[in-house]
């Protein structure tokens, strides 16, 4: 007579409970476009709400902030393409002062839950097996954590949502990667609220708002580019240092 063996469930039930955050997050970006989540989120739907929007805040100043900080959290932690437009929204409702800190602490919490759920899920495995490119971009990361960070940041050409899942597939260190999402996304928010700031008249008036290209534009690129160059610094300077050495 054959022992009697128990079936190994730990292993499942430890992939589950290692994935389960990630497929929430799927399962709610899923959800939100199928309920129409996009039309919401847009110029269009701001200058058809505009007015009732205004009063709420005027009625409900703290707890419109507080919930605008939330939703701005959710949309980046579920990985909302263009959730940036809420930027515009933040400076239309609250303005420059009060808008910028609301897109950087909601922006800043929903980018960290997305790395621990995508660094939990997916591991640093996933980048070893994506070839030489990847290692050389870990090696540098690893030497300069930091101003990799940073200027992974500031690039404008880096979706938001990509950067925020990134630096989870190599061994970040979670300060770090904190720190430099809350100071590099401030350029592009002060951009962005800044325009939604100035944006009731137009809205007023029924016309439209050009946002593409807003962060190549002269007076908007150069500062950033001399952000991008001092983060660099350190970097450089390692460098140099190895080959003096």
């Amino acid at each position: 007579m054959e022992p009697n063996t128990i079936p190994d469930t730990k292993a499942p039930r430890s992939k589950l409970k290692r994935f389960l955050p990630l497929i929430i997050i799927l399962a709610a970006l899923a959800g939100f476009f199928a309920l129409g989540g996009p039309k919401y989120i847009s110029l269009e739907a701001l200058r058809d709400n505009q007015a009732f929007l205004k009063s709420f805040v005027a009625d409900n100043y703290v707890i419109a902030i507080v919930g605008f900080v939330a939703l701005y959290a959710v949309l980046v932690a579920i990985s909302v393409p263009g959730a940036g437009v809420l930027s515009i929204f933040s400076g239309f409702l609250f303005g420059v002062k009060t808008g910028v800190p609301a897109v950087v602490v909601g922006a800043t919490i929903g980018a960290t839950i997305i790395f621990l759920i995508a660094r939990s899920a997916l591991g640093s495995g996933l980048a070893a097996k994506a070839g030489p490119f990847m290692r050389k971009f870990e090696k540098g990361l690893q030497e300069n954590e930091l101003s990799y960070l940073f200027i992974l940041r500031l690039v404008p050409i880096f979706p938001f949502f990509i950067v925020n899942i990134v630096p989870a597939l190599f061994d970040v260190k979670v300060r770090n990667y904190v720190l430099t999402t809350f100071l590099g996304i401030i350029p592009g928010a002060l951009v962005y609220v800044s325009v939604g700031n100035g944006i009731g008249d137009a809205l007023a008036a029924g016309g439209d708002v050009a946002l593409s290209g807003l962060m190549f534009r002269p007076a908007v690129i150069l500062p950033i580019i001399g952000l991008i160059l001092l983060s660099m610094i350190p970097v450089a300077y390692k460098k140099f240092a190895k080959k003096k050495s």
